[in-house]
């Protein structure tokens, strides 16, 4: 125990002899119109993806059916054909599910293609605040970095967003 009030101890003196800000990068990014619309672009992207993935499925579906309701009736190399066409459908499913859902998948790259570009802005812009005000260490409140408290007049997303013209 006390080691870990030492140590936040010396983290508190280290961090008031630095300047620190923090900026929302959530807010800024809901404050870009551009942002907003690669948001309802990919929307959009998705599903009409999802509609053609869950036509697929309804098709498979209608084919088991099929399969099930004739399957006693029928030969047992058109049963095994069936079967195999089933199968087909379900791995052409999968196939097509990963080629637009995946983690390399269609969004993914759609993803990079609209987003990262303003996200790389953004970056320097707050490369640019951070250099012009000596700014030594600067927090994104929005991200996984858990904020207990933060002091309104730290918070420079206004800056930013102007920075950037909006």
């Amino acid at each position: 125990m006390r080691l870990i009030t030492f140590l936040f101890l010396i983290c508190s003196y280290c961090l008031k002899s630095q300047n620190v800000a923090y900026v929302d990068s959530r807010y800024i990014l809901d404050n870009i119109p551009e942002f907003n619309i690669a948001q309802d672009e990919l929307n959009n992207l998705s599903l009409k993806w999802q509609e053609e993935i869950d036509l697929l499925k309804s098709e498979l579906d209608q084919k088991y059916r099929n399969y099930q309701a004739e399957k006693y009736l029928l030969p047992e190399n058109k049963k095994e054909e069936r079967e195999n066409l089933i199968i087909q459908k379900e791995q052409e499913i999968k196939t097509l599910t990963k080629k637009r859902f995946g983690p390399e998948g269609d969004l993914y790259q759609k993803q990079q293609e609209l987003i990262q570009p303003i996200q790389d802005l953004i970056y320097g812009a707050v490369k640019e605040f951070s250099d012009e005000a000596k700014y030594d260490l600067i927090f994104d409140k929005s991200s996984d970095l858990i904020m207990l408290f933060a002091n309104p007049e730290l918070d420079k997303s206004q800056q930013i967003l102007e920075k950037l013209g909006y």
